[in-house]
């Protein structure tokens, strides 16, 4: 039977491999997402990330940052190879060239398409990879991140004919369009290994017992992604001046790892995500850090979280990581028996 799949794979299946060669859906690499703590939500190691050939959806309410986070994603899969380039569809009209660099973003390697309905969106990503695939010789390394900002502003076709036409009927087609995009969209992005990161709206469901955060665009997002995380925002503040954002990050989907689990990372306006925010609970709660009153037992020193921030690449040392790193691995993963700590206890809008 074994010499039939094998057979059966080249001859009838054509792109099917039998499992021990390797699935189509296996996980090719990982993107960093410039965050310990968001790699560790996302993949359950500090040093992974968003999957290489899957699609993540970052979802919240307006202003709580989906933008700048997912130009800090595009900036960090950039910074990884001078290879690897970006496409970003902005159905916003939201990004500009000063945005881009301000934020440290190489210019010459990212494209900003405008898009404005769905089926546009869906033929220009599809034409795009299947370009990437023709293009490249080799697919094992991911060299082309696509960006959707945002899925929830994407019309349709039929909508925007309506409006021209002075139509007031309702558009019932939009759900079922973004369903069938990422039914197009999900097999494409694992088979030539390239990423797909989106950024959608949510919207609070008044009725029914207790009330609902839902997707807006329906559940085409929810069942194309691989990872939704829905991030919600509170001030960061030097003195009086607001300079940042503390991001609070939650699974709401994850085949990656478990569900429910929430972080915190530091958005800073001007330099980006803070790579060790929040790190030190990680440390505290792997044991690689004591508290002792309102400072942190480390070797034979007392030092203050300001102090260890702000030289972090002192205090946690290699020995500090690995252990680090096995906590995150346990308490991250599915099949830990133990109690996952929740950093915070929701994720919340400023009010």
């Amino acid at each position: 039977m074994a010499s039939f799949l094998q057979h059966a794979a080249k001859s009838v299946l054509k792109t099917g491999t039998v499992a021990d060669e390797g699935c189509v859906g296996d996980i090719a690499g990982w993107i960093d997402t410039g965050s310990y703590t968001l790699n560790a939500l996302v993949s359950a190691s500090l040093y992974k990330g968003f999957p290489s050939n899957k699609i993540t959806g970052l979802s919240g309410k307006s202003g709580v940052g989906k933008t700048y986070f997912a130009i800090q994603s595009a900036k960090s899969f950039l910074d990884a190879h001078q290879d690897n380039s970006v496409v970003y569809f902005d159905s916003e009209a939201a990004i500009t060239t000063e945005m881009l660099s301000e934020r440290g973003v190489d210019t010459s390697r990212i494209s900003v398409v405008g898009v404005a309905t769905i089926e546009d969106f869906r033929t220009k990503a599809v034409q795009t990879i299947k370009e990437y695939a023709n293009f490249m010789s080799d697919l094992s390394e991911p060299r082309l991140l696509i960006v959707l900002d945002s899925m929830g502003q994407l019309s349709s076709n039929k909508e925007t004919e309506d409006i021209e036409s002075g139509s007031d009927k309702r558009d019932m087609t939009k759900s079922q369009l973004l369903k069938g995009a990422f039914r197009a969209l999900t097999l494409l992005s694992g088979e030539k290994n390239v990423p797909i990161l989106l950024t959608n709206h949510v919207y609070d469901s008044i009725g029914g017992m207790f009330p609902t955060t839902n997707q807006a665009g329906g559940t085409g997002m929810v069942y194309a992604a691989s990872t939704i995380l829905v991030l919600g925002k509170s001030k960061e503040k030097d003195g009086t001046d607001v300079v940042g954002a503390i991001i609070r990050a939650k699974t709401e989907k994850s085949r990656l790892s478990k569900e429910q689990q929430v972080v915190k990372t530091l958005l800073n306006f001007k330099t980006g995500l803070d790579k060790w925010y929040g790190m030190i609970e990680f440390a505290e709660a792997s044991g690689a850090f004591k508290k002792v009153g309102t400072r942190y037992e480390i070797g034979d020193k007392k030092v203050f979280g300001k102090h260890i921030m702000n030289d972090p690449e002192t205090y946690f040392t290699p020995d500090v990581m690995e252990k680090i790193e096995a906590w995150v691995n346990k308490e991250f993963s599915y099949g830990s028996s133990q109690n996952t700590l929740e950093l915070v206890d929701e994720v919340v809008e400023d009010e």
